[in-house]
């Protein structure tokens, strides 16, 4: 289906089409729920089927101490590679 055949099915431009295929608008719920039915679609909309679960106190606490060992562990590391050399360069063979 064209621009324009969308634009027309759905009341709108093909301009605004345009605009939302490229990422520079954004349709409102109401324009989005007639563009799909131009489309022969419908939206719909499903509660989550696991419900969000927040980590405890303890879990955040604990999370909090791995993150201070990691960043402390990082501070440790150098901060330069070393420009030299540090280990003894592999004799290359003659390839015959």
């Amino acid at each position: 289906m064209t621009q324009v055949e969308l634009a027309r099915r759905a009341g709108t431009s093909q301009a605004t089409i345009s605009a939302y295929e490229g990422g520079h608008k954004l349709p409102t719920v109401e324009t989005l729920v007639r563009l799909l039915a131009a489309t022969g679609s419908r939206l719909v909309v499903e509660s989550g089927r696991q419900p969000v679960v927040l980590p405890s106190r303890a879990q955040l606490a604990r999370s909090a101490r791995e993150l201070g060992d990691v960043l402390g562990l990082a501070a440790a590391l150098p901060v330069r590679h070393d420009p030299g050399l540090r280990f003894p360069r592999l004799p290359t063979e003659a390839r015959t």
